[in-house]
């Protein structure tokens, strides 16, 4: 599903030059739940970042589903990126005037769906991640975990083809992390969706398929926690 080869990202030019990504290169299939770590500055989020057409690779291939997703046109890649991928933040992300389910429809409408079809869709995400009778209710009347819960049923409203997180829990305490990774896997085992996201926890990763490490911009260690 996702093919990345020799995958570099630098910043700046000559002495001041960042390698953020040195030369990675892995294959995540369809259906796989990936935890990516490494310590800070390891290059997680600059991957993270172009793996969802957030930001732009300086070398390498990437491919989902035989697409090369990395030469599209910008038009075309804000549209496969609105479409197709759905990316949730750390800090939730959610506008503070707006109810649960319109936070979680706006990117639907965005799509071109008519409100009421977007706001059945609404509900159906928030229902898969035990907020619907939530609906109704603003930020400020959440908890953190349910906060996080409406970032990802907004980012799972669309059926995307991949779940990217960039470190969903880190603003979590334990009992409301436990929460949000029970969704995914819940999203994964139950709807088949393909997950990849960033953590700093090794306890996060009982829940993963997979564990790619990254050390400096490079890809240090692969390792399978169960099989598919």
């Amino acid at each position: 599903m996702i093919i990345v080869k020799n995958l570099k990202r630098h910043y700046g030019t000559g002495k001041t030059t960042v390698k953020a990504l040195q030369g990675v290169s892995f294959e995540i299939k369809k259906g796989e739940f990936v935890a990516i770590m490494g310590a800070s500055g390891s290059g997680k989020t600059t991957l993270l970042r172009i793996l969802a057409l957030l930001d732009n690779a300086t070398n390498g291939e990437y491919t989902i589903q035989g697409l090369e997703v990395a030469n599209l046109p910008e038009e075309e890649r804000c549209y496969y990126r609105l479409t197709q991928v759905g990316y949730i933040f750390q800090d939730y992300a959610l506008i503070n005037e707006m109810s649960s389910a319109e936070n979680v429809y706006v990117l639907s409408m965005m799509e071109g769906k008519s409100k009421k079809e977007a706001y059945e869709t609404a509900l159906e995400a928030l229902d898969k991640v035990g907020l619907k009778d939530k609906h109704a209710r603003i930020p400020d009347e959440l908890s953190g975990g349910e906060k996080q819960r409406v970032a990802i049923a907004r980012a799972i409203a669309k059926k995307p083809d991949i779940l990217f997180a960039d470190e969903p829990c880190a603003n979590l305490d334990t009992a409301n992390s436990k929460q949000v990774l029970d969704v995914f896997k819940e999203l994964n085992e139950k709807f088949g969706q393909t997950i990849v996201m960033i953590t700093h926890e090794l306890w996060h990763t009982k829940y993963v398929d997979r564990v790619i490490t990254l050390e400096d911009g490079k890809l240090v260690s692969d390792e399978r926690k169960r099989k598919l």
